[in-house]
């Protein structure tokens, strides 16, 4: 079974030679330049695309696969989802990680279980990371050297900084 990781959407055609334009979830736009092949859902099966040429734009970029010469040709494709193959993602820097390997991972505090990783806002200033408990409560903590120790990714062990303060309201 593979493993997809999405990286980008399709958001319109760009011009009329088959050229679609992309909205990107990668922090690592330069990674466009460098895709041979992308996978797109389309009818429920994921589907490999040979890229021929990409585009950068203002904020975007735009991608012109092979075989696929006009907007005629692309219409169908405008909404859908681009992934790529495990394996093709972005490598990261050591202690960087993909919000993917983060989500529902284990955390734990003091040496006991503390929750786990529900979901990662990205802020302008840090990520913040939503921790559910045992008891459906929320936690946010910020992504800092304050609060977190280490993550374990073969594992997916979040470890946050030891200490005796609380983290909860106190409603």
């Amino acid at each position: 079974m593979n493993d997809y990781f999405l990286i980008a959407r399709i958001i319109s055609a760009y011009n009329f030679d088959g050229y679609l334009k992309l909205f990107s979830y990668s922090d690592f736009p330069e990674r466009f330049a460098k895709l041979d092949t992308v996978f797109i859902d389309v009818f429920g099966d994921k589907r490999k695309f040979f890229v021929e040429n990409t585009l950068e734009l203002q904020n975007n970029f735009a991608v012109k696969f092979k075989n696929f010469n006009s907007k005629q040709d692309t219409d169908f494709l405008i909404g859908k989802k681009v992934f790529v193959l495990s394996g093709d993602e972005v490598k990261l820097d050591n202690d960087v990680y993909f919000i993917h390997d983060l989500v529902g991972s284990k955390v734990i505090r003091n040496n006991e279980f503390f929750g786990y990783v529900k979901e990662v806002f990205q802020t302008p200033a840090n990520d913040v990371f939503v921790i559910e408990n045992d008891k459906n409560k929320e936690i946010l903590i910020p992504d800092i050297k304050d609060y977190i120790l280490s993550f374990d990714q073969k594992n997916r062990i979040l470890v946050l900084v030891p200490g005796e303060e609380s983290f909860y309201d106190e409603d």
